[in-house]
């Protein structure tokens, strides 16, 4: 399920801007910014730091995706975005506001927003704050690396559940960075997956059976479990190789 991304849990990838601020354990071997700061010179990370809108043309492209789908009766998914954080407190409101319209002009997919700060979403998609309503064709995401952030965190994805009815939330549990007991509150949809090396940041080994452990609670609890990739990118145990998707109606 990969058409125009390399990652293997949704057809397309759209990055609205680049740059963010590590606010996570999971966030210090960054795949963005080791390709877009270390590597292109692109833009710098960090808090203060500017965060680069992409151009017209990159935007024009999810129009292009919703026709081919209109056409051929499917609802492919779009992950957003995996260079920046759609709820960073340093972007231009008007520029989410821009995005939220994109996504609503394009109902014929599915748009996966992820973010590691999940307690900015009720707040910049509240109307009585002028912010743009969160679209029908969303689903929302955030980023648990520990049990420490599930623990913090899994309360605030479901009251954005509760309150903005997004199509599904999901949990990116990529890196594990630990064994994760998961509860009722748990998003519909669990993504997991091991950590690979990024420039000087060597890859932190997750135990298999912490996936195995998130399989089982995830068929237990009804929820979608997806397995992405071992540490390093090592071959998947045939046992683990389960990628489901959840139901949307």
């Amino acid at each position: 399920m990969a058409e125009n991304s390399k990652i293997e849990w949704t057809d397309h990838t759209f990055n609205p801007w680049i740059g963010c601020t590590k606010v996570s354990p999971a966030c210090d071997g960054c795949y963005a910014e080791n390709l877009m700061a270390n590597r292109y010179g692109r833009v710098q990370w960090g808090a203060g730091e500017d965060r680069q809108r992409t151009g017209k043309a990159n935007w024009r492209k999810p129009y292009a995706w919703d026709k081919a789908a209109k056409e051929a009766g499917s609802r492919p998914y779009v992950f957003c975005a995996s260079l920046a954080d759609v709820f960073d407190n340093e972007v231009d409101e008007m520029w989410r506001h821009d995005l939220m319209n994109l996504i609503e002009a394009t109902p014929n997919l599915i748009w996966l927003l992820l973010t590691k700060r999940i307690g900015n979403v009720r707040k910049m998609t509240d109307p009585e704050r002028g912010c743009r309503l969160l679209p029908r064709n969303a689903a929302i995401g955030a980023t648990i690396a520990n049990q420490e952030e599930y623990d913090r965190d899994r309360m605030k994805l479901w009251e954005v559940k509760e309150t903005r009815e997004p199509l599904f939330t999901f949990g990116s549990f990529e890196p594990l960075l630990g064994r994760i007991v998961l509860d009722k509150y748990a998003p519909d949809w669990i993504i997991t997956g091991g950590e690979t090396d990024q420039g000087p940041h060597k890859a932190r080994r997750t135990d298999p059976d912490n996936f195995r452990y998130l399989r089982d609670q995830s068929a237990a609890l009804g929820r979608a479990f997806f397995m992405k990739q071992m540490t390093r990118k090592e071959p998947i145990p045939a046992d683990l190789l389960i990628r489901q998707w959840p139901e949307v109606a």
